[in-house]
């Protein structure tokens, strides 16, 4: 069988086995790297070390970007035209690296040339111009994931499997704070870092946002916001306030599950006890003959689970090339990507009305359905 037959130009795409696995004799995949600044070398130094994959050029339009790649990877393509690398027969996926508002146009064009494509977050920054991208994946038997590196994180599956494993118990509501004296980029925080806490509370909770309520200060450019907080309110009731920042003296991303048996903090800077949770809370016992209710409060043990260690990015790729392979769903997938962009597009229609909650019409049509 074929992963998707040929595209638009006759280019035959990488062939599987009745097993699921690539042809060409187990050929590494072939990929282009878009984009050489903030993630580019993350994403090169990773795809160099995969067994799954072969570098075969870097698209980049800034000489000092490509000529530091080339004194770093001699022998290694640069080339600044996408198009031309989309001819090369030995293209079968692209990695793309850039700002947020590129993404669309570049990813479209990749699609449309017959290749794979991993976008890094946001899959778009429209819910328009996402379901066109998934869409011409669909149509012509591509895989095109977007870059939520979060998901691939030990730690962050390792609080999965304590809500998934009913340790957390019902989960009431969940703080986050993802904050540093960041990098300013012209899209706004919210475009910037939401997304990483977006990714890990569906990828938590397993159900969709319903409803997004944000409020955030622009301090040095008109409708850049520097600082933003999120309410989020999810299918089952539960919500979680996020606090995102580029104006803090230190860095910090740390993240509490409050549940009805057990609370969880999760901290990603600490990079030896990441997890700890606390057997604490309230219960409230029935009423003896008629009377009130008896609040009582629970302090337990602290349990801090050991977590392997493995970078995320790689676990990203080894899933990527398994989806282009086997035809299976990665967990990142662009239905996370659509929820994730959905998410963020009701957050920005809610600064526009000064904090005004907005309901997510995804959630509208899953509701219809």
């Amino acid at each position: 069988m074929w992963n998707g037959s040929e595209n638009g130009n006759g280019h035959a795409l990488t062939p599987l086995d009745g097993n699921g696995h690539a042809g060409r004799a187990t050929a590494p995949i072939g990929v282009v790297v878009v984009g050489y600044g903030y993630w580019g070398p993350n994403l090169v130094r990773n795809v160099m070390e995969r067994p799954e994959f072969e570098l075969r050029a870097l698209c980049e339009r800034d000489a000092s970007r490509a000529a530091a790649f080339a004194a770093r990877h001699p022998g290694i393509a640069v080339e600044p035209n996408l198009d031309r690398l989309l001819r090369d027969p030995e293209v079968d996926a692209v990695l793309v690296a850039t700002p947020p508002q590129t993404h669309h146009g570049l990813v479209k064009r990749v699609l449309e040339a017959g290749r794979h494509a991993l976008v890094e977050k946001p899959l778009a920054t429209t819910s328009a111009h996402a379901r066109e991208l998934i869409d011409i994946a669909d149509e012509r038997g591509l895989v095109v994931m977007p870059g939520h590196t979060f998901v691939y994180s030990p730690s962050v599956n390792a609080v999965r499997a304590l809500i998934r494993d009913g340790v957390v118990g019902e989960v009431y509501f969940i703080t986050s704070s993802r904050m540093n004296l960041g990098k300013y980029q012209r899209d706004g925080v919210v475009m910037d870092l939401a997304p990483h806490d977006l990714s890990i509370l569906l990828h938590w909770l397993e159900e969709p946002v319903v409803q997004v309520a944000a409020s955030a200060r622009s301090v040095f450019q008109h409708d850049v916001p520097e600082t933003a907080f999120l309410t989020v309110t999810f299918a089952s009731g539960a919500t979680a306030n996020i606090q995102i920042s580029w104006l803090a003296p230190r860095k910090m991303r740390q993240t509490v599950v409050v549940g009805s048996k057990r609370m969880v903090q999760y901290d990603d800077t600490m990079s030896d006890e990441p997890i700890r949770v606390y057997d604490r809370g309230m219960d409230f016992l029935p009423p003896a003959n008629f009377g009130e209710y008896q609040l009582t409060y629970r302090t337990g043990d602290v349990l801090i689970p050991r977590v392997a260690p493995a970078e995320p990015l790689s676990l990203e790729l080894e899933d990527f090339a398994r989806a282009i392979r086997t035809g299976c769903v990665p967990q990142s997938s662009a239905q996370l990507g659509l929820e994730i962009v959905c998410a963020m597009e009701a957050a920005q229609q809610s600064l526009r009305r000064h904090g005004q909650p907005v309901r997510l019409a995804l959630a509208e049509e899953r509701a219809a359905a």
